[in-house]
């Protein structure tokens, strides 16, 4: 497989989000979902509306989000839609709970590690393309958050989220934090697959490397920010642009550095990335094109 192209930006500004998609020279076709996240209620860390504001409107896109599986203010429609609407995403743009009304649409599988089928909200099948705009950053669980985790959790239905961490089944609150840990993360590169081909190669990923937290913007409690930011990433390539993160965090020399290693390597979340290149669907070789 020849080297994916990512593209980098160490200025983070809004304008930027745009130069960085047009340097792409990939067009989304077609009604364009962007998918996000939203920030748990609490959470000081996620990327705000206001940032992202001219991205989305370039791509015409509407933001789709999907309930949780866990307690807090996204795990129902009702909740999810006014934490949507105090965090600001309603005021400038469209949104989508894809999982808002049953039943779930069940993306199959082909050859999955742990997984042979994925679900996730009916109203994906609204949409004809889509722009993973991702804030990277730690994840107590995945080790690192990144393209790769808002293809698998982040699409997936609410109950789909509890089948991914329960390794290809339904379980209740506890069991979705019980499961073999490599499991775990070879069921969301699994997971992440059927996202990919769903959409035949209409996606384009962008990852920023701000705010960089040990946790998630998952987190309603979660640590302040460990590195100083490095930049914008983009591509085609879910793979490569989350092999691109991880290494200029590797590289860096900041003094937070060590801390976001620590927590991406005791969870051993390069091995999500691992997986997903063995399974195909893009590739951990690239080349990164720094753009002015």
């Amino acid at each position: 497989m020849e080297k994916a192209k990512v593209y980098f930006i160490k200025d983070i500004t809004p304008e930027n989000l745009v130069k960085i998609y047009e340097a792409l020279g990939k067009e989304l076709p077609g009604k364009v979902a962007v998918k996000l996240h939203s920030g748990e209620e609490g959470n000081q860390n996620y990327l705000k509306p206001e940032f992202v504001k001219p991205i989305i409107e370039k791509v015409n896109g509407t933001v789709v989000e999907c309930n949780t599986a866990y307690e807090g203010a996204r795990n129902t429609t009702e909740k999810h839609t006014a934490l949507m609407e105090k965090h600001g995403w309603s005021k400038y743009f469209d949104v989508d709970i894809l999982d808002s009304e049953g039943p779930d649409k069940v993306l199959e599988i082909e050859n999955g590690i742990r997984l042979s089928k994925n679900y996730v909200g009916k109203n994906i099948d609204n949409y004809d393309s889509m722009l993973v705009l991702s804030h990277f950053k730690g994840h107590p669980m995945g080790g690192y958050g990144g393209a790769l985790k808002q293809l698998s959790i982040g699409v997936a239905s609410g109950q789909g989220k509890n089948y991914i961490h329960c390794v290809g089944k339904f379980g209740n609150f506890d069991d979705m934090f019980k499961v073999d840990q490599q499991q775990f993360l070879e069921s969301m590169a699994d997971a992440a697959k059927s996202v990919v081909e769903h959409f035949a190669g209409n996606i384009v990923y962008i990852n920023v490397m701000c705010n960089m937290s040990v946790d998630c913007d998952c987190c309603a409690v979660a640590e302040d920010p460990c590195m100083s930011d490095i930049g914008i990433l983009a591509s085609t390539d879910p793979i490569a642009i989350d092999q691109a993160c991880i290494d200029l965090v590797y590289n860096s020399n900041d003094k937070g550095r060590d801390h976001l290693v620590e927590r991406i390597e005791s969870r051993n979340g390069v091995h999500t990335i691992e997986v997903a290149a063995s399974l195909g669907y893009g590739t951990r070789e690239y080349e990164l094109i720094n753009i002015a």
